[in-house]
Parts: C-alpha cells; structure tokens; sequence
C-alpha cells in the first residue's frame, strides 16, 4: 500500500510517515511541495493507495492540488485525504464544498485519524 504524503513541515511529515509505517505493508513517500508529487506522479503511472495533503503548502495549496488530484484518478480509485492544523468550520464547509471528503486536523488525533480513514474505518472515529 503505497502513500504519498505531501506535507513542508518536515518534523511533522517525518512523524506521520513513521507512524502510518507502523502498519505491515504501508510505505510511505514524502514531498515537501505539490509540485513535487505532481512530478513524481507524472512519471510513475501507478495509482498510489492514498495521497495526504497539507493545506497550507508553498507553492500550489493543498486545496488546489486536490482539486488537480481528484479529476486524475478513477472515482474512488485513490483516497485523496486533506491534512491541516486549522479547526475553522467556515475553511471545512468550502473543502466539502470542493470535494474534499476525508478531513483530519493535526492535532494528537492525526494519526488515529489517518489510520481510521486509510483501513476504511472512518465511521468507527466519528463515533468513539
């Protein structure tokens, strides 16, 4: 199961990335910017499982790489998670309204969070 996270705070990303490693049969691939990843996915032709996006990247935002990343892939081919440390209703509402569909806040949750969404779990979290 191949992840891609793209994430520029590099602490951060290197605490996701072991974390989500965890798991048997996950790797996960770093990138400090979208136009990074956009790159490496032009020129490996396999879907990854997941991609895991920062809102607020430099360079392309998050928002709009998703929005470039969500019409590549066959619908429901790749899930397409949204990361960011904001907890704002109002930025939320305009990323459904966007199509995210997958949301986590960086807090001491993420991972769990991650976790939950990656092994299809995600009704499991709103409820625990």
């Amino acid at each position: 199961m191949e992840i891609l996270l793209i994430e520029d705070d590099e602490i951060y990303a290197t605490y996701i990335r072991k974390s989500l490693m965890l798991k048997p049969g996950r790797t996960v691939r770093h990138f400090s910017t979208g136009e990074a990843a956009l790159d490496h996915l032009s020129t490996n032709p396999q879907a990854p499982y997941a991609i895991i996006i920062d809102f607020d990247l430099p360079g392309i935002k998050g928002i709009d790489l998703f929005e470039k990343l969500n019409g590549t892939f066959e619908k429901g081919l790749v899930k397409i998670i949204m990361l960011s440390g904001l907890d704002d209703g109002k930025i939320v509402l305009g990323f459904i309204r966007r199509g995210v569909r997958d949301y986590v806040i960086k807090d001491e949750n993420a991972v769990d969070s991650l976790n939950a969404i990656l092994d299809g779990k995600e009704e499991e979290m709103l409820f625990s």
